[in-house]
């Protein structure tokens, strides 16, 4: 299998690629650093919770929003979601069965918590502080899908203020082709297989303190902070 192949393929057996949780992956943690995944260092991988690579983002996200932010949402979904895998590993090990109640719902906060935290550490790790410009294949993609990347922002600002939960720029394997998605919870309104390029959180939690109610100067804003160098390794 070539990198190319082997590295999405460790991507998207991992779960990584969003749509539900498929946990445990294919790839182990050494394997996955070793291929230089992007996700090597993700929560789902260590269990704690990955530093943010700016505590503000002068301009649009203060340090008191982006604070809370990542401790109280992003850190307490990396909890929930550990200590349901965890309790589940543990019963099908021991043979000791759950209630059905209590199975079905801890599937389903693995499912939802742990999107939670793959879409925070992407939202997280996408932002900037500078105006970025795309690689020459990200652009060359976003043109033949879109027109340009005027016309993207345009629809991908749209689908922001649309959208509930998140809005992303995925990319699916089966077509090659992108796409603006909407989600109004972390396991709902995603392409199955596809691979989210650019991630934004429009949950209020994410702007209020800094914006208030006023979420479309928010995602208007966002579009001027996108790191395209974690793009670009999101796309190759």
């Amino acid at each position: 299998m070539s990198h190319f192949s082997r590295r999405n393929f460790v991507f998207l057996s991992s779960g990584a690629a969003i749509g539900n949780m498929v946990l445990p992956g294919l790839a182990t943690a050494e394997e996955a650093h070793a291929e230089g995944f992007y996700f090597s260092h993700s929560g789902l991988v260590t269990g704690q919770p990955k530093p943010l690579k700016h505590k503000s983002i002068p301009g649009f996200l203060s340090a008191e929003q982006i604070a809370p932010h990542h401790t109280a949402h992003y850190g307490g979904a990396l909890k929930g979601y550990t200590a349901a895998d965890a309790t589940i590993e543990a019963s099908v090990k021991s043979g000791e069965k759950l209630d059905a109640a209590a199975y079905g719902a801890l599937k389903r906060i693995i499912n939802s918590k742990g999107n939670s935290v793959v879409l925070h550490e992407m939202y997280f790790d996408g932002l900037t502080p500078t105006t970025m410009e795309p690689a020459a294949d990200v652009r060359s993609a976003i043109d033949a899908r879109f027109g340009s990347v005027e016309k993207w922002a345009e629809d991908f600002i749209a689908s922001a203020k649309e959208a509930a939960g998140w809005a992303m720029l995925v990319k699916h394997p089966v077509n090659g082709k992108l796409y603006n998605v909407v989600s109004d919870e972390h396991a709902m309104g995603i392409l199955w297989m596809a691979v989210p390029l650019v991630v934004i959180d429009t949950y209020e939690h994410a702007f209020y303190i800094d914006y208030e109610n006023r979420k479309a100067e928010y995602v208007e804003k966002f579009i001027e902070h996108i790191d395209w160098n974690a793009v670009n390794k999101r796309f190759a």
